[in-house]
Order: structure tokens, then C-alpha cells, then sequence
């Protein structure tokens, strides 16, 4: 998909990736952005609608589905991270609340504008979906979860017209990497590469040079020719 003259909504656009890759679609000539936030924000760009999208809202999804009347790509971007060692249940459900179920009611609500105009659903996850990384182990299992999500929804509409990508992240420089001190990617660089890969039809997305080094393994390797394989049941 080119992005020129799409419309494009794109949630967790208040900093982060998110912001980056608002940016990043004016950039390549997006013809409208809805940039979804908790808080509304202003933009002076007149391409970028603001929207009051709080994903785990089902009054505010509704508002979203209303206001707009067509789209090209879902950027499920939205998320929430927290440190924790599995001790709180509640920990884990919240982040399943807000990366799972949230992506999952919004992706849902949009399926027939995304089916109609023959689109794309991206899906910002991590590497740590592939392999968990203990200190935020609750963030892990949801990307994990949203993960195995994303592979099922990409079998049922890759006969209905719509693109499914899982742009799996390493380190980048945002608030929610704060903690790591570890080489980090640039937040502007990543979004780049993700609408690279979106461009270039890639499933699985690795946008900085950590998640990058894993690319050609996992593209090659048993677990996705088993999901291509597992794929064919759904037409089956």
C-alpha cells in the first residue's frame, strides 16, 4: 500500500512512536490522519484530525466509527507498559485490557470500512511477543497474546482484501523504553521503517537494527511456516 492520499487513523498518537508516525504519514502524503489520543491535542498540520479515542472506551470507539466515513489503514499504536514479576493478577489484566481487548474492540469496529476500501490493519507490537522479558512480564504476555491475535486475523482477511502486519519493535527511544539503558533506536527512524514494510507488503515488520537481526530467521523459520501452513484451514 502507498500512502499517498490514504486515510489513515492511528492511535496513541500523543508521544512515542505514535506522534512519530503522524508525522511520518503527512510526510508520504497522507491525505487525512486521525490521531487518536486519551486527551485531545491540536495539530497544525489541517490533514490531521484530532480524535478522543480512549480504545478501552466503547462509547468513544462508537464516537470514532461516526465521525469517520472511510479508511484506508487502522494503526493500532496504543498501548500501556508497566514493570512487574507476575505477583499481581490485576497487573496482567490490565495490561491484556488495554493491548489485547482495546486493539481487538477498535479493530473489530473498523473491519468493514477496512474491508470496503481494500486497506491495511497494523498492529504495533514487540519482540518481546516472540520472547519475554521478565521485568515487564505482564506487557509481554498481552504483546504475546496480540501477537498470536494478529497472525489469526491476517488468515481471515487475506481473503477479504485487507492487509494484516505486525510491526514487532526492539528498543526505540520513548517514554515507555525510559527504563532500559540500552542502545535505542530513534522514534523517527522507526516510524519510517514501519510504513517501509507496510509499503513493501511485509507481514512481520522489525523497524530498528535489534528486531532487524531477526528478520531473516523468523521469515524462514518453522513458527511462521507453521502459521502459513495453519492459515489454510480458515479456507478450508
Amino acid at each position: 500500500m502507498n500512502i499517498t492520499n490514504k486515510t489513515i487513523l492511528i492511535t496513541g498518537t500523543n508521544r512515542g512512536i505514535g506522534q512519530a508516525l503522524v508525522t511520518e504519514a503527512l510526510n508520504r502524503g497522507a491525505k487525512r490522519v486521525y490521531a487518536g489520543t486519551r486527551v485531545l491535542l491540536k495539530h497544525p498540520d489541517a490533514r490531521v484530525i484530532p480524535l478522543m479515542l480512549d480504545i478501552t472506551n466503547p462509547e468513544q470507539i462508537r464516537q470514532a466509527v461516526q465521525e469517520i466515513a472511510s479508511l484506508d489503514m487502522l494503526i493500532n499504536n496504543a498501548g500501556i507498559a508497566s514493570f512487574d514479576n507476575l505477583s499481581d493478577r490485576e497487573a496482567i489484566t490490565k495490561h491484556l485490557d488495554v493491548n489485547l481487548f482495546g486493539t481487538y474492540d477498535l479493530t473489530q469496529a473498523f473491519l468493514p470500512l477496512l474491508i470496503g476500501s481494500g486497506g491495511a490493519i497494523v498492529n504495533i507490537l514487540s519482540i518481546v511477543s516472540l520472547a519475554p522479558l521478565p521485568p515487564i512480564a505482564s506487557y509481554s504476555i498481552s504483546k504475546a497474546a496480540l501477537f498470536s491475535m494478529t497472525q489469526s486475523l491476517r488468515a481471515y482477511m487475506s481473503g477479504k482484501g485487507v492487509n494484516v502486519h505486525a510491526v514487532l519493535t526492539g528498543p526505540v527511544d520513548t517514554d515507555m523504553n525510559r527504563g532500559f539503558d540500552i542502545p535505542k533506536a530513534s522514534r523517527e527512524s522507526a516510524a519510517e521503517a514501519i510504513f517501509d514494510g507496510v509499503e513493501r507488503g511485509e507481514e512481520e515488520i522489525f523497524p530498528e537494527p535489534m528486531s532487524a537481526s531477526m528478520a531473516e530467521s523468523w521469515r524462514n523459520g518453522s513458527v511462521k511456516a507453521m502459521e502459513r501452513q495453519n492459515a489454510a484451514f480458515v479456507h478450508g
